[in-house]
């Protein structure tokens, strides 16, 4: 039984898939860049957390220095020393780490055969797709090489 419209169902599964892959690894970059940032900001809001306790409990009195009076203003003031620190290096980690997690994205193909490496071994692209998505693949010719082949064919060869 051959239900309508049966001829695009190979193309709506192949935009909604390359749609879906690119959506799953926008997501899985987004999520290591942000474990990244969520490290950083801890470290951030620990050093702040560590400036208002030194302030508020003398913590070097208890190993062993002089008495110090508590001085809010010097803790506010290292507070916003380490914001003014720390934006600038959450706002380039997220940069670097986005573009470093999509470059770890792409396939290797090489140049010469087309293969892919995939876990450190070299498949060709057939058994990739079949590997990876559950995908069978055929062979075909594009409209630029069917042209290009098509001409060799009416040229004469000049040997």
């Amino acid at each position: 039984m051959i239900l309508p419209g049966h001829e695009l169902w190979p193309l709506s599964f192949c935009l909604v898939f390359r749609i879906d892959h690119a959506y799953i690894m926008k997501m899985r970059t987004q999520t290591k860049a942000s474990n990244v940032l969520m490290y950083e900001g801890i470290g951030f809001s620990f050093i702040i957390a560590l400036s208002w306790i030194d302030e508020l409990s003398d913590l070097p009195h208890f190993f062993g220095a002089s008495q110090y009076v508590p001085n809010w203003r010097e803790s506010a003031l290292e507070t916003l020393i380490v914001v003014a620190v720390a934006i600038p290096v959450l706002i380039l980690t997220k940069r670097l780490a986005s573009r470093l997690f999509y470059l770890e994205g792409f396939l290797r193909v090489c140049a010469w055969c087309k293969k892919l490496d995939h876990n450190g071994e070299w498949i060709p692209v057939g058994e990739f797709f079949e590997s990876k998505f559950q995908m069978a693949t055929s062979h075909g010719m594009c409209v630029a090489c069917l042209e290009e082949a098509t001409a060799k064919m009416k040229t004469p060869d000049a040997a």
